[in-house]
Order: structure tokens, then sequence, then C-alpha cells
């Protein structure tokens, strides 16, 4: 079905086809004639799915011409990137209509985006944190607004922004459109759902297959301190095109692009503690490629939309299978073939099995012949053996023998006394033998 079958304005018919859109994805066309229908609606679709056009258009179709009066249609993001990558798509959309847009978001001074305010405004996008900025200083008022966009829903509840999102919901008039934008459906959206929509409409798109078959992936298992050195071994051998290194941290972000330099890879970096200019810098120095290594944090998992990019490598586990979903989603897109890459740990071996669960597949372990593994080879990954995912370095004692000769358990650290276990340490140590006791019982502790 052509865009012109959908109900739309041939101006942002034009606006798509200007994109080189050609046939609207199957989240554009379950959610553009739900949208027009004036319903709130929840709706699901992976990334690269084309979602943001699925509520832009129908958007802009309400809006019509320019008004003055005030914004008519607020979106949420959870990202600053991902706010400016909204604004971006509506205005590439809307490119042959008069709508205004301004984007609120933290990293900049409030001065621009106030001015942009007071000039006129159809529609605002934002992230939490600067938005209740400027309701708290009443520079910004909710009660014009018609429609309200909630979008990567599943990412703002992973941030904690829940109540935030409670706040600016409430902000808005109680007559309006909600639509409810995720690329997954976690438990925790039936709670946003009953606070912010009224018998909504639900579209899933693609939810029985998490991830595509663009994407080959594949798991390195290391030690944790030898990660940064496999990192760079695999950097050296592979055919890096364009790469996108996620870790758990911000500080973790930071040294890895410290190692990386050193070594003399062009690096950008990407999180929370990065100020907008280098954020902004940094993402347009590895889509123009002047970086060819980008390190991220999952805050900007869903703000990133380069187009080429070769490998994703998750230095660290995601702790969420819907995080691993999101950072591969960067690769493997219009039709090219991607690579995604973990550095597992031995003690991230249950966080292996729920992301296999939750896309469908195993994923293969591969070893890296000629790096010199310790103790001369990968550490096991076994996720039904608790024991097998602590590997002793050669030498090591295990738990319980106090340092002593075979045979000699010690008195400190045994894990069972008269054949009853005490979770370590000597019970003679706990008050009427409760492990903790005694540290509770001593005075300023």
């Amino acid at each position: 079905m052509p865009f012109s079958k959908l109900g739309l304005y041939s101006s942002l018919v034009r606006g798509a086809q200007a994109l080189g859109y050609t046939e609207p994805t199957p989240i554009q066309t379950k959610a553009i004639p739900a949208v027009l229908s004036g319903r709130d609606l929840i709706a699901s679709a992976q990334t690269g799915t084309g979602k943001t056009a699925a509520f832009a258009l129908p958007i802009l179709n309400r809006l019509g011409p320019h008004r003055d009066s005030g914004p008519r249609v607020l979106i949420l993001e959870p990202t600053r990137e991902l706010a400016i990558q909204v604004e971006q798509a509506f205005i590439a959309l809307g490119k042959f209509t008069d709508f205004k847009s301004v984007v609120l978001h933290g990293g900049v001074t409030v001065g621009p985006q106030r001015n942009a305010l007071r000039a006129g405004t159809d529609v605002v996008i934002a992230t939490t944190g600067r938005l209740r900025e400027f309701l708290d200083t009443k520079m910004l008022q909710l009660d014009s607004i018609e429609v309200l966009v909630l979008d990567e829903v599943d990412r703002m509840l992973d941030m904690g922004f829940i109540e935030d999102v409670k706040a600016i919901v409430k902000a808005c008039p109680a007559q309006r459109q909600t639509l409810l934008f995720s690329a997954t459906l976690p438990p925790k959206l039936a709670e946003v759902a009953r606070f912010a929509l009224r018998d909504p409409q639900r579209i899933a798109i693609a939810s029985t297959q998490p991830v595509t078959d663009s994407v080959n992936h594949a798991i390195h298992a290391v030690l944790d301190h030898q990660k940064i050195e496999l990192l760079l071994e695999l950097l050296k051998r592979d055919d890096f095109k364009s790469v996108i290194i996620f870790a758990r941290t911000r500080r973790g972000a930071d040294a890895i692009a410290h190692q990386l330099r050193l070594e003399n890879h062009p690096v950008g970096v990407i999180h929370a503690e990065r100020s907008q200019s280098e954020r902004v810098a940094a993402l347009e120095g590895f889509r123009k490629g002047k970086y060819g290594i980008l390190v991220a944090t999952d805050i900007a998992a869903r703000g990133i939309d380069v187009a080429g990019i070769s490998h994703v490598i998750n230095f660290d586990v995601p702790q969420h299978p819907e995080d691993y979903v999101h950072r591969i989603g960067r690769t493997g897109r219009a039709q090219e073939k991607g690579d995604a890459i973990m550095l597992a740990t031995p003690q991230e071996a249950n966080d292996i099995v729920a992301i296999e669960k939750f896309i469908g597949q195993s994923i293969p372990l591969r070893t890296l012949d000629g790096f010199a593994y310790e103790g001369g080879q990968p550490p096991r990954i076994d996720p039904g053996n608790a024991q097998a995912n602590s590997p002793r370095r050669a030498g090591q004692q295990r738990l319980g023998t106090g340092g002593q000769k075979k045979g000699d358990r010690g008195k400190n650290q045994s894990f069972e006394s008269s054949g009853k276990p005490f979770g370590g340490g000597n019970p003679n140590w706990h008050s009427k033998g409760k492990p903790g006791a005694h540290w509770r019982d001593r005075k300023g502790r």
C-alpha cells in the first residue's frame, strides 16, 4: 500500500517520498490510520522499523497550518540524542508544510530554547529533565497540548523516569490523544498505560523476532582483567569499518576509550557526563568517518542513527535482554550484514541465558586463535553450573580451606560446622549462631 492510500495530505506524502520512502513499513501501515482516527495507541516495534515516521506523519497531518497559540504536540524522549533525531525526522517529513518545532534537552543553556518557545511552536520534543525544569519555572505550560507522545517508554522506565513522566502527564489536558511507542513491552509498561491512556488500541510488530537475520552473533569468553587485551586483539584482526563499543558505566567507557587511543585508534565517546557539544561532536565525527570507533553507554543506544555500522561490540554483557536488542540494532540495517560480539566473563553466564531466551536463539562461543588466554584457554561459561562460572587462577585455593594444608579446614573460612552451613566465617563469632548478628550488636556499626 502506498503512502497516498493512508489518508495523509499530499504535502506529507511528498515529504516521505523526498526521503526515499516508497511504501510504508508494517508499523507505519498500522499506526498511521490508528493515529489519524484520534484513538490512544500502544505500539511496539523494534528499532529501525520506521517507528518515528509512524507517529510523525499522522501528527503533522493533524496539525495543519502553523499557529502561534502555543504547543499542540508534546513528544517525550529518554535521551538528548533521540530528541534531536526525532526533530530531524519531523523537519524532513514536514518540509512541505509550515509547522514549527522546538527541542528541549539538557547539556546546553536554556536561553535559546526559551526564546524559541516564545517565538511560537507547534511541536515540543523534550527530555524529561529539561521539560520539568521549564514547567517548574513556569517557562512553559502544557494546557494547549492536543497530542502527547511517550516514545521509547521502556527505556524511560529503565532509566527511572516514571515519576517525571507521571508529573508531565498530569500537567497535560485530560482531553488529549496519547500515543505510547516502545521497542519492547515490559510488565511495567502496564502501569504507564493505566495512568496515561484511555481505551488504547494496541499494535505489535515483529514481537516474535527481536533481532534480524542480518546480524551475526558471537560470544568471546574471557576473564574480566583480559577484556581490554582481547578487544584490542579483535580490532587488529577483523575488518572493522565502523564500530560501536558498549560499556556498562561512564567510567568504563572513558577507560576503554583511553586504552584505544593509546593504540592510536580514533575514538569518540558518548555518555551522560559528556557535555552536549562533546556528544554532538563525537556522533558527528563517527558519522563522517573521523572516528572509526564510538564508545557509548546504554543511555545512547537508541539515539545513534548512523548508516553502515559494521560491528557492535558489547564490552560488558547487558544486564537486561532488551538492551542487547537495542545495542545490536545499530548494525545489520537496510539489508546490510552486521556483527554483534559479546566479551563475556563466566560470571555473566546467566545474563547470556536471558539474552538467548529473549532473542530465541543460541549465540555461538568463539575462540581467538593465538590469543594468550590465562591458563592457556578461554574460561568456561556454563549456565547450569554456578561453581564452574567462578574460575580459579593457577594455584588459587578453594574458599573454605583457610589457606591450610589438605585435610585442615581452617577455623575462620569453613562453610560448615558439624554438618550445618553457616555461609562462611566462624559460627562461634556469631550471637546465637546467627551470621551477621555480631556486627549488628556492636556499637557504631
